[in-house]
């Protein structure tokens, strides 16, 4: 089964995360990013280059296709119309271990802030909930390293 996957990247704060994450999702298939929220965009708001971005992402910004969405919510819903399953990286009481998680045909990735995570008006919108278990004393991962692991698990 040929699978789709898009991410959105809502509400990060860092230009080095959003780089890597587009190099990882570019490396791992991602057909799309979205960015919400005030996550930082390859091209700022006078049509300028962000060479912070493009440092981490070396051209990864050019070759795949992102859009800027002003409204999370819209896009989801638009999404889930066309058979899209949304799914949130985030810890929850409601979350499974990634590893047990069956993706769909077309599948987009809800990745939030490096802080905070995903809103929970955002994770209620998802129709799953997907975590990377932790074993060590720091609770999370790099916002950046969980969507390598996530895309790279995901891949198809």
């Amino acid at each position: 089964m040929k699978t789709r996957r898009a991410v959105l990247l809502h509400n990060i704060r860092s230009t080095h995360n959003v780089g890597s994450i587009f190099r990882s999702a570019d490396a791992a298939g991602v057909e799309r990013i979205f960015l919400s929220g005030y996550t930082p965009r390859p091209i700022d708001r006078f049509g300028r280059v962000r060479k912070d971005i493009a440092k981490t992402a070396l051209g990864a910004e050019h070759a795949l296709p992102w859009k800027y969405c002003s409204s999370p919510a819209h896009l989801i819903k638009k999404l889930k119309r066309n058979g899209w399953r949304i799914v949130g990286v985030e810890q929850d009481t409601r979350s499974i271990d990634y590893r047990r998680f069956k993706q769909s045909k077309k599948t987009f990735f809800i990745f939030g802030n490096e802080i905070k995570g995903i809103s929970s008006q955002l994770r209620n919108a998802c129709d799953t909930l997907i975590e990377i278990p932790m074993h060590g004393s720091k609770e999370s991962l790099n916002v950046a390293v969980a969507a390598g692991i996530i895309l790279f698990s995901t891949h198809r």
